[in-house]
């Protein structure tokens, strides 16, 4: 078996560098115009759109795996340019349905035969996912909705797992250290989330607990599982009807207010994350439905995750930071988090929050404004500054997507003010303010003790250096090499200023030839010398502002 699934691995390797080899020539192209040597190349928003729709197509016949891959990627601004989020946002977890027969064996070596385990079953799916697929049943006189694993799905996903894991040494070769600590994390998470998603008991159980958290809000719905239908391969949960969420013209035929809908789906995921530290993070709009008293009904929960305690402190930090308006917490929270780097230039990054600030509220943005941000960013060439570690990739999904599910059913609602709303009804701010005041007060003392034990450390140092028995040690941290290219930039200037001389004199003095290869070694170091200070190391960001992105959308429509 393990023979079978690295030849299949083999095989997959191969069929994906197909897939990948023209990306890759370009990417490599963009380092060095002539691949082994030459200067970079810039690459301009049409080009990007042009590789992101072919990254696209390649992903959509590579399949399963690289489909939830996909998927993945739409979410990591931190890994991906704009356009490349803007095309794989359009990938939905939608694949041809498997036949019916090897589905039919999957469900029966799980259940036992169809006839004995249901009273009626239709055999064409509802819904079909990448891994999965769902059909409609009856037991025992009530309607269920029945998921069965995608026959022979798990020697590919293990075969394209291997695949992805052999890739990326090759990837990091193309990106910058920013970008690599977040594919390495994307890797990991991938490997772990895909797993999970294809285990149902833990699905099962994962929904089974989320739905306890929410048995007392009226606002939300979660089909209950049918244990005794259900199994690793086999889900088996009431079927509960509903408009699908993004169908907002359905929903207005149906006199549901949108509004309420859009703040009680972010108010769910608040409490999900916050409070409970258990989500359902697949929230994109196949996976939610509206009943017609505007009731959320969720379905999908093999995407999921949990929060640990210190993580949900730091983001509701981050979330009340982002109430009072207070841009240095916004910034220390990021970084405490370990999602902002703690070297970003806080003055270039603090621009960037308030413009996203005032996009989350829907406020309008002056373009001209967005573009000095822009070039700020430009100007620092340092490397991109948000990374996400691993804990923190689904939380970030789950952010971006229901901003836009929510953005979709209301484009006035107000995703800062709902969040300020709840964590004020909670307790959180007047918690994170009496923390702060605590925080500070023991700051206080810890700098009453220094105050009494300093002065007898001063008076000990100052007897040193009199007696000349003083010594001081410093190391310089210097990841960037900066010192190692200003030493380059030296002594490349001394001997341009060196070979410019000597040129000029054997011009003068000297024969034609000489001259002539002492101006040509000059021309070279020279040319070193531009090159060195033309270059840009690093990740150029740009930010993203989902409701301005729509109504420019809207506008070229």
């Amino acid at each position: 078996m393990v023979t079978l699934v690295n030849l299949r691995a083999y095989w997959r390797f191969l069929v994906v560098a197909r897939r990948f080899l023209p990306l890759l020539l370009a990417y490599a192209r963009d380092r060095n115009r002539f691949l082994l040597f030459g200067r970079g190349r810039q690459v301009d928003a049409e080009t990007r759109q042009q590789r992101a729709e072919h990254l696209l197509d390649a992903l959509l016949t590579l399949g399963p795996t690289f489909i939830k891959l996909g998927q993945l990627l739409s979410t990591r601004p931190d890994i991906l340019p704009p356009e490349y989020i803007e095309v794989l946002s359009q990938l939905q977890d939608e694949v041809p349905p498997a036949e019916w027969e090897p589905a039919r064996e999957v469900l029966e070596d799980e259940l036992g035969p169809i006839d004995d385990r249901f009273d009626e079953f239709d055999t064409d799916p509802i819904s079909g996912a990448s891994l999965g697929q769902v059909y409609r049943a009856t037991v025992d006189g009530d309607d269920v909705a029945v998921k069965i694993r995608r026959p022979g799905v798990e020697s590919l996903v293990e075969a394209d797992l291997r695949v992805v894991k052999w890739s990326l040494p090759l990837l990091l070769r193309f990106v910058g250290e920013g970008r690599s600590f977040s594919l390495r994390n994307l890797a990991d998470e991938f490997d772990k989330t895909i797993r999970e998603e294809m285990d149902y008991q833990r699905e099962a159980a994962m929904l089974t607990e989320i739905r306890g958290n929410f048995s007392d809000d009226e606002a939300i719905k979660i089909p209950p599982v049918v244990e005794s239908h259900s199994g690793p391969r086999v889900l088996t949960m009431e079927y509960l009807p509903g408009t699908k969420i993004s169908r907002v013209d359905e929903l207005d035929e149906r006199g549901v207010d949108r509004g309420a809908v859009a703040e009680n789906l972010q108010r769910a995921y608040m409490q999900m994350i916050i409070d409970d530290g258990v989500f359902h993070a697949d929230p994109h709009p196949g996976n939610l439905a509206v009943q017609d008293d505007g009731t959320i009904v969720f379905y999908d929960f093999g995407m999921s995750g949990r929060v640990d305690a210190f993580l949900q402190e730091k983001i509701v930090d981050f979330y009340v930071a982002i109430a009072n308006q207070d841009i240095d917490g916004i910034l220390d929270a990021l970084i405490e988090m370990g999602t902002l780097s703690p070297d970003a230039d806080r003055a270039v990054m603090a621009d960037v929050m308030e413009l996203a600030i005032a996009d989350a509220r829907g406020e309008d943005i002056e373009q001209y404004r967005v573009q000095q941000i822009v070039g700020q960013i430009e100007d620092s060439i340092y490397e991109f500054p948000f990374r996400l570690p691993k804990n923190l990739a689904l939380v970030l999904r789950v952010a971006t997507v229901v901003e836009g599910v929510c953005v979709t059913l209301d484009e006035n609602h107000d995703f800062i003010s709902s969040a300020t709303e709840y964590l004020t009804e909670q307790g959180y701010r007047e918690e994170t303010a009496r923390r702060y005041v605590a925080e500070a007060g023991e700051q206080f003392r810890e700098s009453a003790e220094s105050a009494v034990r300093v002065p007898p450390k001063l008076e000990s140092a100052l007897d040193r250096v009199e007696r000349e028995d003083f010594h001081l040690r410093a190391d310089l941290e210097d990841s960037d090499d900066l010192l190692d290219k200003l030493a380059k930039r030296i002594v490349l200037g001394m001997l341009g200023a060196a070979g410019t001389l000597s040129t000029a004199l054997l011009y003068a003095w000297g024969t034609i030839l000489s001259a002539a290869i002492a101006g040509a070694f000059t021309v070279f170091v020279v040319a070193m010398l531009y090159r060195s200070f033309r270059s840009r190391r690093g990740i150029r960001a740009k930010p993203q502002f989902t409701r301005q992105s729509m109504r420019q959308r809207r506008g070229g429509d």
